[in-house]
């Protein structure tokens, strides 16, 4: 196992694993996301209580879930990257941030959205919008960190430094809807609340956003690379690989 991340931590190598996953990760995010939403919003019955509003949720239970879900991947690698002193490491959180942060400020848009028909408010101070407006903070935070160092190594570091501490936000965004009254909705448990018939493809488009979110990574990532090791012949010899083909 040990061996095989310190071969990841090679830049060209980690470059041609991206270049090689991200046509099959991005096709497959393709298939899955289409079929989860054209069954969400077109096939899936409506709700006896929303309506059609509910067909929401196949945007907005999955952006929510990854938002935590990336940040929770950012916490490691920045462990890593700290640990470890390994730079691909901090690169990889640095590729996950603006991703992480878009599909944060994706369930804060759509959950304003959902909220407003059933709170008769677009925003409330709720705990669980408040902690997961921190978390798109403790993103653009982190971005903006990784942009105010050009010692890529310093910049990791502080990155790595502020992710780590935030990762206390995750049990208060997940839990605040036991721990406090809340208007938003508590846990739901999707095997014994939802109707099968709309619970798959919800079930579709969060794999589905999963895949998006590994496909965006790896570009991300490449670029990255690149970046960093523009210096390096292998990147010379690639660009001029490429301008000859």
């Amino acid at each position: 196992m040990w061996k095989q991340l310190h071969q990841l931590a090679i830049p060209p190598r980690l470059y041609r694993l991206c270049s090689r996953l991200i046509p099959w990760f991005g096709i497959a995010s393709l298939l899955v996301l289409l079929t989860g939403w054209i069954w969400g919003f077109g096939f899936a019955p409506s709700d006896y209580q929303q309506g059609q509003s509910y067909r929401i949720i196949y945007l907005h239970v999955p952006a929510a879930i990854w938002s935590m879900g990336i940040y929770a991947s950012m916490a490691m690698a920045a462990f890593i990257g700290l640990v470890w002193q390994m730079k691909m490491a901090n690169l990889a959180v640095a590729a996950m941030a603006p991703v992480g942060a878009v599909f944060t400020f994706i369930a804060l848009v759509t959950g304003s959205t959902w909220g407003k028909p059933m709170w008769g408010t677009w925003w409330v101070w709720d705990a669980r919008l408040t902690s997961e407006l921190v978390l798109l903070f403790l993103y653009v935070g982190a971005i903006a960190l990784w942009y105010a160092f050009e010692d890529r190594k310093i910049a990791g570091r502080a990155v790595g430094i502020l992710v780590l501490i935030g990762v206390v936000n995750l049990p208060i965004i997940h839990y605040s809807v036991e721990w406090w009254n809340t208007l938003h909705q508590g846990s739901t448990r999707m095997q014994q609340s939802i109707s099968p018939l709309m619970r798959t493809p919800l079930r579709w488009s969060i794999v589905g956003f999963l895949l998006l979110f590994v496909t965006l990574t790896l570009m991300r990532m490449r670029t990255l690379i690149l970046l960093q090791e523009r210096r390096r012949p292998w990147v010379s010899e690639l660009i001029a690989k490429r301008g000859r083909s």
